[in-house]
Formats: C-alpha cells, structure tokens, sequence
C-alpha cells in the first residue's frame, strides 16, 4: 500500500538540489497543498536547498495572493527555474525578473513532451517548435535574466532541414495532483478540470529513480475506483496527501468546483453572459470573422478567447471545433481567470497529446493576443519593459497553425473609446504603441511564415493588417479613423497600405451584430 502523509512529510522527502516537476495549469491540478507543506518546511529552516522547479503550462493565480508557486519564495529554496510561463505566480515569476534565480523558458508543449522523453529515457525532443524565436540558441536560447548562463537547446539539421534539440534531464520529484486515491495509490481526475501532464511527470520521476508524490480530495478502499478512470497507476506514486482544506484543491484560478468544466454537467451557452459593447468586443468580433466553418481552432488568452463567446452569441458555435492547448476539444472555451477550460467539451485529452496534434499541424486557425509588433512581422508577448513572463503555449501554437490571427486593441494603457452607431470613436489614447521599430523579444518570428505557409492577421479596433509577402500591410480602417493620425501615428515603421484598402464592417461596431455566419460563409467561399 502506498503510504499516506501529511503535506509536510512528503516535503520532507525533497532534498537539497533536486529536480522538481510540478502539474498544473493556473491553480488546476496544481498541487497547491504540497506546495503548503513546502513552505511550512522552509519557513521551519528544514527544507530543502537549491532545488530546480519545472513546469508546463503557468501555475498559479496571477496576482498577489500566497498560492501556486508563490509558496516557494523563501531566500535558497529554489536555484533554478525551467517553464513555460513566469508569471502566473507573480512573487516567484519577480525572482527571475530581479535576477535571484536563474531561468529558462521553453514553449509549454514542449516541456509538456519532454517529461515522456524523460520517462522513456530518450535524450531528448527534437522538434521545429521554436526555431526563430527567442528559445533558439541563435538568439537567445531561453534565458529569461541577465544571471541565467548558456542553453540546453542546441541547433540540428537532418536532411538539411532545420530542428531544435530539447535535451532530457533527471527528475528527482514529481507532484501532482488528482481527485481520488485509493489505499494502492491509484489515482483518477475525474473531477479536475484539465489533466495537464500528470501521467508522463510520474512515469519520468519513477524511471529516473526518484519519488512520486499525489495530491488528492479524499482517499479510497483499495479496488472501489473504475480501472477507466485511473489515470495513474498505483505503481508510480510513492506517497499520496490528502487535502486538508477545499481551497487547497481549487478547479480554476477562480472556481472551486464546477461541474460543467469537468464534463459532470452540460450548460445552456445562451446562459453565458455576453461581453459588454466596446473595443475589446469589437476585437473578438472582427476576429471571429476570420472563421471558416468546419475549423479546428485554438484560442489564445485575454481578447482572442472571447470568440468562443462571440461564436455562442452569434449562434454558431456549432460550425467550428474550438479547442484548447490544456486538452479540451469542443464546447465553448472559458474566459479570464477560468482560462485553459471550456464548457461542455467533448473530449477531454492530456496537455501532450494535444500538443502533439497541434505541433503537427493539426489547427487551421488560431487567435493569440500581442504585446509588440515589429516591421518583420515578429511578435513579443514573453517579456516586455524587463518583466519575464514567458511564451506559454503561444510558440507551439502561433508557428504551427495554418491560418493565424494576433488581436488586441491597437495601443494600451490608459487607453478608452467609444464604440456605437457603426463607428469607433477614442476618446483617450494609450499610452504605450504596440507597433515598434523592434520588438523586445522574439515570441513569434515573422520571418518563418512564409517558411510555414501561413496567412497572418492582425486585428485590432481600429484597423486589420496583414503580413503580404513579409511586410505589414493595413488593409482595413474603422469607420470614424483617421488612417494617417489614428492609425500610421502610432506605429514606429511605416507599413504597407493596401490598393484595396477597406472599412471595417460597421456591424461590428453596433450593440447588436448577427453578421459572423455570413463572414464565415463568405471566408469557405474563398477558402
């Protein structure tokens, strides 16, 4: 039987400069109660020292509150730093952006492939996923600080095509986190709302010789779970916490528990609360409008998972499969601090393996946000005014999907309009332009599009650009802007503009639009 412990016992099994792997996506299948008994240990001045923390996805819940990761602050606990994004636990991303420890951010699907690498004792992970971003050792390799040497990733060819190469490495402690355990330690997630990695973090902290430790809501008579829930065998776990509190074991960043995120219910998605007419509405709008029906899609966080929204309100969620990089397939896509879930999927697969399908072409669209664009087309959403962040899932998904869309409003910061009556009126100006000379870090690299053959938009309240033959070109404007005050002067390079130069379709700026099927019927016409 599998030993039963508190959250500081099993803490205590960490050792000074071990190799911790940890599920998780926002606060879901985090080990949030683990990540307790850390601190408590460290705070006692008897837990470990100079440990590397590695994650997939971003962990925690993205502000100041004592969770995720948030927990491991204290002076010596952690040395090291290997994820897909910082700042999802804001108090540990600031270590890495104040130089305290070292950091590597590698693309979330990535890391998420890796750990079944690591299990399988492969040496590594070669893939095109990064090639021309900041994560390729010609650039900067992945380092997110200035304290942060070298890089693991190295550059190959084979048959003359060009691959980065992601090298296995030990892992001494995995935690994850499930719903049940039973007394053999076999452990279901029936009742999480993604299931990140969990499965490949046991298998590679086992095979390299090291300890398995679960997180589960309650602990169950040996042979009482269904075998076809069992997500991880009792084989792999080395210790199993149970929570001691509900808010240890939230679903999301910000929901306990709802059914409907976990597949137990279905929701009516007009009982969804549509987004309030504005800017960022007309975003969403203009973006969906990019939709093809029968697409596999992906959406990003922020403005572009909003078209799950829009789609519902216009009626047409029916006509694309909307998925996301956590491992949900159809249903309606969950916005703000429930992002990475959806309503009423049909499926519901590990990070990695949707990664796979992504990576391999799998997507015919995807929407992404944007901080920076450059005159190349390269787009920066990792690190901005010196604060690490991290790409996410944006790398593997911005390069492998075959139409893509970066939306936001065109400045930010302070930023107001007014939107009605078919036109757009800005009434304060942000302050910050996010069309530069140069872009602070490469996050997506324009260069590699045509290499990729993808279509490239992007879309904001004021104006569409597209990327036509590696240059930014404006090929629509807002009705009330003015193209040469409201548009060209705020972007630091001068774009193409194009001969067919359109009006954005005023609908998008009404309080009532119905004009996305239409756009979708139109956009399968010349497909």
């Amino acid at each position: 039987m599998v030993k039963v412990v508190s959250r500081t016992e099993a803490a205590s099994h960490i050792h000074d400069g071990d190799t911790v792997a940890m599920s998780g996506l926002g606060m879901s299948c985090f080990p949030e109660e683990v990540a307790i008994g850390i601190q408590e240990l460290a705070e006692a001045g008897k837990g470990p020292k100079g440990i590397t923390v590695v994650h997939a996805a971003g962990v925690g819940r993205r502000g100041d509150e004592e969770m995720g990761l948030n927990h491991l602050t204290q002076p010596g606990l952690a040395k090291r730093y290997i994820c897909g994004f910082t700042s999802a636990s804001k108090h540990f991303g600031d270590l890495v952006t104040h130089n305290k420890i070292e950091c590597w951010c590698f693309p979330q699907g990535v890391l998420a492939e890796l750990f079944r690498d690591i299990a399988a004792k492969r040496p590594g992970l070669i893939t095109r996923v990064g090639l021309g971003t900041f994560v390729d050792p010609r650039v900067e390799g992945g380092r997110m600080n200035a304290i942060t040497k070298g890089t693991p990733i190295e550059l190959m060819k084979i048959h003359d095509e060009e691959y980065l190469f992601y090298p296995s490495f030990p892992i001494n402690v995995g935690i994850i986190r499930g719903t049940y355990a039973d007394e053999n330690g076999n452990v279901t997630l029936s009742q999480e709302s993604v299931k990140t990695e969990v499965l490949p973090i046991a298998q590679a902290a086992h095979n390299c010789g090291g300890i398995v430790i679960a997180q589960v809501k309650e602990v169950v008579k040996a042979g009482t779970l269904d075998p076809n829930l069992v997500k991880v065998p009792g084989i792999l776990v080395d210790y199993v916490v149970k929570t001691t509190d509900p808010k240890n074991h939230p679903q999301t960043e910000n929901t306990l528990y709802n059914p409907a995120f976990s597949g137990q219910i279905k929701v009516p998605t007009d009982s969804l609360t549509p987004m309030e007419l504005g800017p960022r509405k007309v975003v969403a709008r203009r973006a969906a409008a990019e939709l093809v029906p029968d697409a596999i899609i992906n959406l990003g966080v922020g403005i572009p998972v909003e078209i799950g929204g829009i789609a519902a309100e216009e009626r047409v969620s029916d006509l694309v499969h909307m998925t996301t990089e956590s491992g949900g397939i159809g249903g309606v896509p969950a916005g703000d601090k429930n992002f990475g879930h959806s309503y009423n999927v049909e499926a519901s697969l590990d990070q990695q393996a949707q990664f796979d399908f992504y990576d391999g072409g799998g997507l015919d669209m995807t929407c992404l946000g944007m901080a920076e664009t450059d005159r190349f087309g390269n787009v920066n959403v990792s690190k901005y005014n010196g604060l690490a962040n991290g790409p996410g899932g944006f790398i593997n998904i911005a390069q492998t999907a075959k139409r893509l869309v970066f939306a936001g409003t065109f400045t930010a910061g302070g930023y107001r309009a007014k939107v009605g009556d078919g036109r757009l009126e800005i009434t304060q100006e942000g302050r910050v332009d996010k069309f530069v000379e140069q872009v602070e870090q490469i996050t997506y690299a324009g260069q590699m599009a045509e290499h990729f053959g993808q279509h490239v938009v992007w879309v904001t309240e004021r104006a569409v650009l597209e990327l036509r033959k590696g240059k930014v070109t404006v090929t629509e404007i807002a009705p009330g802007i003015d193209l040469e005050k409201d548009v060209l002067g705020h972007m630091a390079f001068k774009p193409e503009i194009a001969d067919d130069l359109k009006i954005m379709d005023p609908g998008l700026f009404q309080e009532h639009w119905g004009g996305l099927r239409a756009a979708m019927e139109a956009n399968a016409k010349k497909a």
